[in-house]
């Protein structure tokens, strides 16, 4: 199959309000980008070098698209218009050479990522943004290789793509503010919510948050504080349910009432630096404690994980509808 026709861009030479995706990696998050991409009616093209990888891809896009439906994140129409404009690459340049939007989703391999990016370069049409899916490799290395980096941009998303609004948007060194604004235009008209971080760090803002608390939730299970799916209750209907309405900052600037963070601050710094001084900091797991540690998920959820998986999507639907609802309402209020 070859991929769709261009979008046709506007007479003022604009980036196209709807435009031609090109998704390169046909793994979890690729499939999760297309899926968006598609859910919106957007003509979507996917490669990846495992053409066998690629096919099999695209019938789970279709079974995402269709979930959407399901759970009233998109509309029969959208989705089979974007089913119909879904195609397969066979090679990159078929998949990548009319695309406005290039998302790279490959292993998290610096060196892969160069070569892919270097290829890329040599296929796309100049005016075509390459972005990369990346969790924490900065684009200024990734696209080192590259001519004309002002192009390229980190668009990070969290899993699963299709249904996580927040995407973070990392420029490069030399990055041009224009690549910024047009994803991050595509990203909120794809329904998601652009964070754009002013540097490169390792990790960006999520990963570091993630992997902080992640450390801290590995410690607690494997020194017999708690079990895995005690802790990950503890996560999901405590500080995440504050979090998700208010976030981190927020949350704590809020809860002094009147005096605000400098109120809690000034009551609570003590106790939180002794936490502080307690929390986990080891850097790397041995080999022992992933086996122990796997072993304990593994017990706690055994071999339920396609149901699982469902009755979180179902979760994360309802919330966001939720937070959506509240959204509008306060909208309206103000006006």
């Amino acid at each position: 199959m070859t991929a769709p026709a261009t979008a046709r861009p506007s007479s003022t030479g604009a980036a196209p309000d709807r435009p031609v995706v090109a998704v390169v990696g046909a793994g979890a998050i690729g499939r999760g980008w297309a899926a968006l991409a598609v859910s919106h009616g957007w003509p979507v093209s996917i490669f990846d070098s495992d053409l066998t990888a690629a096919d099999q891809g695209m019938d789970e896009i279709v079974r995402r698209v269709r979930a959407l439906v399901t759970l009233g994140r998109t509309t029969e129409e959208l989705a089979g218009r974007g089913v119909g404009a879904l195609r397969t690459g066979r090679s990159l340049l078929q998949a990548c050479s009319e695309a406005d939007w290039v998302i790279e989703s490959i292993t998290e391999d610096l060196a892969a990522k160069q070569r892919l990016f270097e290829n890329l370069e040599g296929i796309v049409r100049r005016e075509t943004i390459l972005s990369s899916s990346s969790s924490g490799l900065p684009m200024s290395e990734i696209g080192a290789r590259c001519r004309d980096q002002r192009r390229l941009v980190v668009v990070h998303p969290l899993n699963p793509p299709e249904l996580i609004p927040l995407i973070e948007v990392v420029p490069g060194k030399f990055t041009a503010p224009r690549t910024v604004e047009t994803v991050s235009v595509w990203l909120r008209a794809l329904g998601r919510f652009p964070i754009a971080l002013k540097r490169e760090v390792p990790g960006n803002v999520v990963g570091r948050v993630a992997a902080a608390v992640y450390r801290e939730c590995i410690d607690l299970v494997l020194s017999g504080v708690v079990d895995v799916d005690q802790i990950d209750r503890a996560v999901s209907l405590g500080p995440s349910l504050g979090w998700a309405a208010a976030g981190p900052h927020l949350t704590y600037h809020l809860g002094a009432g009147e005096g605000g963070l400098s109120a809690f601050l000034q009551h609570l710094l003590q106790t939180f630096e002794m936490w502080w001084g307690s929390l986990a900091h080891w850097t790397r797991l041995e080999p022992e404690q992933v086996k122990a540690l796997t072993a304990q998920v593994e017990k706690a959820y055994g071999s339920r994980l396609d149901d699982i998986r469902s009755s979180r999507d179902r979760r994360l639907a309802s919330i966001l509808k939720a937070l959506e609802s509240a959204r509008r309402s306060t909208e309206a209020a103000k006006r």
